[in-house]
């Protein structure tokens, strides 16, 4: 008999994560498949990074650390948000942990309650609303579609802001949709906050270097200084700097929450990798100039995948302002068969269908909380994209 716990019956599996094995899978079957599935950047971390690390392990930084983050560490945040964000924050204010999801989940088990309302925009990240399940709390997923450009208007946050509301989740730029917030709208939002004092913000800004054009970053703290005491900033080196396997994310807010969320951590994982800790320190204070280029690498991927997609029947692909997903509708494909006879009832048999008779791996909407629609990673080759959109168009185009 297998004794599991009634807490894993209100969560599922990450889809992303599905959906990356599934097709490793079929590879190793010697199946032509491309994945489009994996949210990390396809190229190496910085050899300056890889080389920080490499040298604390030989100066023997292989012990445990403080809980939650070494002191220079702490002190490299606190200057970056500084520098980046106009947002004065102290080390007792910094937590560290072991990737930006565990930042996260310390953050709600740290704080809600039975009852307790998380307001989540959709499409959202997977892993928000279970995060949430599984500290007890209620997600209220709150629908920012394709005619708002995949953003959540501020009528919309104050008719779902209820006495039960505790936090408000922010992530700009956005996975799974690479939607960015202007200053301006941003504002509309932290102005429905300033009148809700019960509600807290996490603002989730992992994807704050990845963005493009004339794209201004700015996060909720930053635009509404009223917001500060009530403001959990979150960010990592995952995304930005290309480090998604050293598992690095870090906060900055509150002293009391920071406490709450260290003693969370002390009694799960403790420190996070020290020699980790010590890239990230180099990630944060050693040279910046690499990530534009990448952003322009990016860019140009961006701008290949919407074009392709937007050439393709039944497929409209919005032009996001940041990270490196596109959330293409697929409005015009739903209610059809495909070349062999496959319905395409929902967005789910869309990206079920296209896997098995093209090899293209996507996420499908749902999993994101909004269909009928897939998301798109274009962190790989302009060959592998040009290819899986050709594979796209030509799949589209076999629908009847």
């Amino acid at each position: 008999m297998v004794f599991l716990s009634d807490t894993l019956a209100r969560v599922k599996p990450s889809a992303t994560i599905v959906v990356s094995t599934k097709a490793a899978e079929l590879k190793t079957q010697g199946q032509d498949i491309i994945s489009l599935g994996a949210g990390e950047p396809d190229f190496d971390t910085p050899e300056n990074i890889k080389a920080a690390a490499i040298r604390a392990i030989h100066a023997g930084k292989t012990k445990y650390t403080a809980v939650d983050g070494i002191p220079e560490l702490k002190a490299a945040i606190c200057a970056k948000f500084a520098r980046e964000n106009g947002l004065d924050y102290k080390p007792a204010q910094v937590s560290v942990g072991t990737g930006g999801k565990q930042i996260l989940y310390n953050a709600l088990m740290a704080t809600l309650n039975s009852g307790d309302e998380v307001i989540i925009p959709a499409p959202y990240w997977v892993s928000y609303p279970d995060m949430v399940m599984l500290a007890g709390g209620t997600p209220v997923a709150v629908p920012a579609g394709i005619q708002t450009n995949f953003k959540l208007t501020p009528e919309k946050l104050e008719a779902a802001i209820t006495p039960k509301t505790k936090w408000f989740i922010f992530n700009s730029p956005s996975n799974p949709t690479g939607a960015g917030y202007t200053k301006a709208e941003l504002k509309g939002l932290t102005d429905v906050l300033m009148r809700h004092p019960h509600v807290w913000v996490m603002s989730d800004d992992m994807y704050e270097h990845l963005v493009f054009d004339d794209f201004k970053f700015c996060t909720p703290a930053e635009i509404e200084p009223g917001l500060y005491e009530r403001t959990l900033t979150c960010n990592g080196v995952s995304k930005a700097y290309a480090m998604t396997g050293w598992r690095i994310g870090y906060a900055a807010g509150p002293v009391a929450l920071i406490k709450a969320m260290a003693t969370i951590q002390s009694q799960s994982t403790s420190n996070p990798s020290s020699v980790s800790q010590y890239a990230a320190l180099e990630a944060l204070t050693g040279p910046q100039d690499f990530l534009a280029d990448n952003r322009a690498l990016f860019q140009r991927r961006r701008d290949l995948v919407v074009t392709m997609l937007n050439a393709a029947q039944g497929i409209t692909c919005p032009n996001p302002e940041g990270a490196f997903y596109v959330y293409p509708d697929i409005s015009g494909c739903i209610g059809k068969a495909s070349a062999k006879g496959r319905k395409i009832i929902n967005d789910e048999a869309f990206v079920t269908a296209l896997l098995e008779e093209t090899g293209v791996a996507v996420v499908f909407g749902a999993a994101f909380g909004l269909s009928p629609n897939f998301r798109v990673s274009y962190a790989t080759s302009d060959e592998v994209l040009a290819e899986a959109c050709l594979r796209i168009q030509r799949f589209c185009a076999a629908l009847v």
